[in-house]
């Protein structure tokens, strides 16, 4: 995807402690950006996490993560991660992300996400308030559960 795909975006400096010895970016700390991504992403649709997920009966668990590494971040580097929900399913939703430097895209990547009982822990249907949240959050229609790719 373009930089101008995603409508929310992030910036993050690349502190020392996650430099490796090859003075580049060492690849776990990507996910852990990820996260930070998709951290505010919830709080720029006004549903942040843990808190608005939980008080609708509801809580979210990863599923999947898939990373593509394109070019490596270096110490100092402010990154912008791009996020969007891509996919929403009947309880599952997926976010692409990409984490660029500049116009330089670093790393591509997804997170599924399962909703469900926070008792349980069994799958449930992801709220209409979560779901309209995405969706009008979105300058990008996110597919839909049996619509063509």
């Amino acid at each position: 995807m373009a930089k101008a795909d995603f409508r929310f975006s992030h910036s993050l400096r690349v502190r020392w402690a996650e430099v490796d010895r090859q003075d580049i970016v060492f690849n776990g700390h990507y996910l852990t950006y990820f996260d930070v991504g998709v951290t505010e992403y919830y709080r720029a649709i006004g549903k942040p996490y843990p808190d608005a997920i939980l008080t609708e009966g509801s809580d979210l668990y990863a599923k999947k993560a898939e990373i593509e590494y394109h070019a490596s971040a270096q110490y100092d580097d402010v990154l912008d991660i791009c996020v969007r929900v891509s996919r929403i399913g009947r309880s599952s939703f997926e976010f692409a992300i990409e984490l660029f430097r500049g116009n330089e895209l670093l790393v591509s990547g997804a997170l599924i996400y399962v909703n469900a009982d926070p008792q349980t822990r069994k799958s449930a249907p992801l709220s209409d308030s979560l779901t309209s949240a995405f969706r009008d959050f979105e300058s990008l229609a996110p597919q839909e559960r049996g619509a063509a790719p």
